[in-house]
């Protein structure tokens, strides 16, 4: 299994030169580099006798149906689009590693039908709306989101049709009925596992997400001569609130809290500041434990408002459920983690992925892998040897069972 994991690095490595910008890795939805990375996978996919094509929402897909199979097939797949500056890692790794369990397969002589999908879109770059690739898969793709524009003024649809497809023809990007099941493999884009010693674990739900702003109202006025006691300061008061924030997260277990973007008026270091809006990001794979944390948080940031008799506004933004995995599918995951040779972790992803959509549709497991220095969305994002080759074991183990289940 080395060579086949020293080959999916370099594959990764490859598809990383693919980018919009030199230098750095930017591979925004349907853009010109993605056009290189079809023809590098749909070759690798042809040369391994699976058929390939690219759906009206840009995925590319390739299909490996035996003669011996029963009608049922497995779905494998993540995306291979990025953010800005991206790492190498980041989903692209989930398809070469898909490829190579379908090359497991075939040695093996497996009765077992299996779909690779890299998906065109999860991260949200172009459009500002992510997973429009597996939204189509799943059948959720609404046109309105064809209307959507990119900051150069071209929609979606646009966008489709300038890759020469047709954007009329998305609905039948649709999952095929004989799917029996999907797995995403995936860097875990954190610190858990080599925190753990760890190289590889299954995925138990992926977070559920509360996003919102507040805006704290005080008073602008002159730092020299305005009295401590007489300061109506709004970012003293957020400043309050987003320690309290986080000594709140850290007594939920299994809860994350972020105020990552911070916005001051009238911003110069002689004025005590009058407004201050800031971001609040909360996930947690429990979602009643998140709805709790976040009133708590709330809550908190009233009091302190009304004690330093500052104004506070609240708006929402995002409020997604968490989306728990397959328990069948991930037990298949997990005893063939145990039967090559590995410890059994299950953890929550905290990070959204092309999984939370496509489990509205079929069964959906997740595989992770361990993230060197937690590093992730970075250049410096990286994956060991040894967490590839476990990765491939385990695909042998786990298409074993499959086969099984669904033959």
């Amino acid at each position: 299994m080395r060579d086949r994991a020293l080959r999916a690095i370099a594959e990764c490595k490859r598809i990383a030169a693919m980018s919009e910008e030199p230098g750095r890795i930017v591979r925004r939805f349907l853009t010109p580099p993605m056009r290189q990375v079809h023809a590098l996978l749909r070759g690798r996919m042809e040369a391994m006798g699976m058929s390939a094509e690219v759906d009206a929402a840009g995925n590319l897909r390739g299909l490996w149906q035996p003669r011996n199979t029963g009608g049922k097939r497995l779905v494998l797949g993540s995306h291979i689009d990025t953010v800005p500056d991206a790492g190498a890692f980041d989903g692209v790794l989930g398809v070469a590693l898909a490829l190579e369990w379908v090359e497991v397969a075939q040695e093996l002589g497996l009765p077992l039908s299996i779909e690779v999908i890299a998906f065109s879109e999860e991260e949200g770059v172009r459009f500002g709306v992510p997973f429009l690739g597996s939204r189509a898969v799943a059948g959720h793709f609404d046109s309105a989101l064809l209307l959507l524009k990119d900051a150069e003024g071209i929609s979606v649809e646009d966008a489709i049709r300038d890759f020469g497809l047709d954007p009329s023809r998305i609905g039948e990007a649709a999952l095929h009925p004989d799917a029996a099941g999907f797995v995403e493999i995936h860097i875990e884009q954190g610190p858990v596992l080599e925190a753990e010693d760890l190289r590889i674990a299954t995925v138990s739900a992926i977070a559920g997400q509360t996003r919102l702003s507040l805006a704290f109202k005080g008073h602008a006025n002159h730092a020299g001569t305005t009295p401590m006691r007489l300061r109506r300061d709004a970012l003293a008061a957020a400043a309050e609130w987003i320690t309290a924030v986080e000594s709140l997260a850290e007594r939920s277990d299994g809860m994350v809290a972020t105020v990552g973007k911070v916005r001051v008026e009238p911003n110069a270091g002689n004025v005590v500041p009058g407004f201050v809006q800031v971001s609040l990001d909360v996930r947690h794979s429990d979602d009643a434990a998140r709805a709790a944390g976040v009133e708590e948080m709330l809550a908190r940031a009233a009091g302190i408002a009304e004690r330093r008799g500052i104004g506070l506004d609240r708006r929402d933004q995002l409020d997604q459920l968490a989306v728990p995995m397959d328990e069948r599918l991930t037990a298949l995951l997990g005893s063939a983690i145990e039967a090559a040779g590995f410890p059994l972790k299950t953890m929550a992803s905290g990070a959204g992925h092309d999984a939370m959509v496509m489990a509205g549709k079929v069964p959906t497991a997740m595989l992770f892998l361990r993230s060197p220095g937690g590093i992730s969305h970075h250049p410096a994002e990286t994956v060991l040897e040894e967490d590839v080759e476990a990765a491939l074991h385990v695909g042998r183990e786990f298409l074993r069972r499959m086969a099984s289940d669904v033959g």
